[in-house]
């Protein structure tokens, strides 16, 4: 199926299948009978001449071998026209003799019995030829105007032509209120299904006890829709226990090394590991936050709105002291007005990962903006380290995945994987994109 075709719609294809059909038909049904109808006007017409050379016939006399015309037999209209020929001499023709069939009445002379028509002047002729002894002595030549029935033959094909016109029109008609009718409910599941969110796991199309194949289809996708929604309320509902539950473990933790931190007999080796289990907390801290932002922004289908700002700067705000420690500056660019299709803290726990990651590969500073897009805000995050490997850009967004520059660097590797599952929860997506130089993240938001 070609694209020019799909592009039709199905309706569009089913009432053109229509169509075609019954136009092809009725193509058919019209040569057929204009067909049938010519062949029964000629065999008519050949019947009448047939009878007006029997009459011609019963004129002719031959005795002797001469030919002569005698008194009419029966009954003849007086304006049929009839020649009558012995050899070339002619012995009897009409009073009024139109010259181009009087013409073709001689050409007929001698030869076998033939029809032969005059398209000059609408006319057919018959040519009977009189034998005795085997020898033609004399040729009877009759005819008949076809004009009439030529005139019956056109409006009779007109007509037809006309009639198939509207009966295909009326049948297009028909097909389209069909089709339509029996489509409705497909356009209504259709817009249904536009307005719901991934987020409207109790929303169906509930059509009914099924009927038809419509309606089946409507209540085997609501079934896949009970069974979808069923598999992300699991997930979501694990990923809330889990991190519920590992919550308080990892408070203790980090209660037990800044304690450590503080007591002022903790060799400065041993202070140094329990700094480094402060900073890893932190980063289990985050990583878990951002799991219950994700199963509470799946679970609660409302995604609210926000100054774009407003959640650009809290990441901002929460990375201050890693970058001040690694000498960098952040810069913020995004302007007041600017108003994005979620919550400012999930806007935080997005954008948040994509400035951990850049403060920890960053040499000098990093650049967070947003601009607004068709339909979306799009937050960009630039460094200037390393950059990320064309073969990695994606591998990178995998939980667990880390590239190839985080060599010896902590963390769980969770970060970017979480910050692209809650974009792709409000509704938009985030990727690693080519830069010049340094590394580009860019977060993409519905805007509102």
């Amino acid at each position: 199926m070609t694209r020019r075709v799909r592009d039709i719609g199905l309706r569009g294809r089913l009432v053109a299948s229509v169509v075609i059909a019954v136009g092809t038909l009725l193509v058919a049904l019209v040569g057929v009978y204009n067909v049938v109808l010519d062949h029964r006007l000629a065999h008519e017409v050949n019947a009448i001449l047939g009878a007006r050379a029997e009459s011609g016939l019963s004129r002719v006399q031959v005795r002797d071998g001469r030919v002569s015309v005698g008194r009419p037999v029966g009954t003849r209209e007086p304006d049929t026209p009839l020649w009558i020929f012995a050899g070339e001499k002619i012995l009897l023709r009409p009073e009024e003799p139109d010259a181009a069939a009087d013409r073709a009445a001689r050409s007929l002379v001698g030869g076998p019995k033939r029809f032969h028509e005059v398209e000059a002047t609408e006319r057919k002729l018959l040519a009977v030829p009189v034998r005795s002894h085997g020898r033609i002595v004399a040729t009877v030549v009759t005819s008949v105007s076809v004009a009439s029935y030529d005139h019956i033959q056109k409006v009779v094909l007109l007509t037809s032509v006309v009639l198939a016109a509207l009966v295909l029109a009326a049948v297009a008609l028909a097909a389209w209120w069909l089709v339509a009718g029996a489509l409705r409910p497909v356009a209504r599941m259709t817009a249904q299904a536009a307005e719901w969110s991934e987020r409207d796991l109790e929303r169906r199309f509930a059509q009914g006890t099924p009927h038809d194949e419509l309606s089946q289809l409507a209540a085997t996708l609501d079934e896949l829709l009970d069974r979808v929604a069923a598999a992300l309320r699991r997930e979501q509902r694990f990923s809330a226990e889990v991190s519920h539950e590992l919550r308080t473990p990892l408070a203790g933790i980090r209660a037990e090394a800044q304690l450590a931190l503080r007591h002022r007999q903790t060799p400065e080796e041993a202070r140094a590991g329990f700094a480094r289990v402060l900073r890893t907390a932190d980063q289990m801290q985050g990583a878990l936050a951002a799991l219950m932002e994700a199963a509470h922004a799946g679970l609660d289908g409302g995604r609210g709105t926000s100054a774009a700002r407003e959640g650009a700067a809290a990441a901002v705000r929460g990375c201050e002291r890693a970058a001040a420690r690694r000498g960098l500056t952040i810069d913020l660019d995004v302007a007041d007005g600017l108003r994005v299709g979620a919550r400012a803290d999930l806007v935080e726990r997005i954008v948040a990962p994509l400035l951990e990651n850049a403060c920890r590969y960053g040499r000098a500073s990093v650049r967070v903006s947003a601009t607004a897009a068709p339909g979306a805000v799009v937050y960009t995050v630039q460094d200037d380290g390393p950059g990320v490997r064309e073969e990695e850009r994606e591998a990178i967004f995998e939980p667990g995945a880390r590239g190839t520059a985080a060599d010896g660097e902590p963390g769980s590797g969770l970060g970017l994987a979480l910050a692209r599952r809650l974009a792709r929860t409000a509704g938009g997506d985030v990727h690693a994109v080519p830069a010049a130089e340094g590394g580009r993240f860019v977060a993409q938001l519905p805007r509102r």
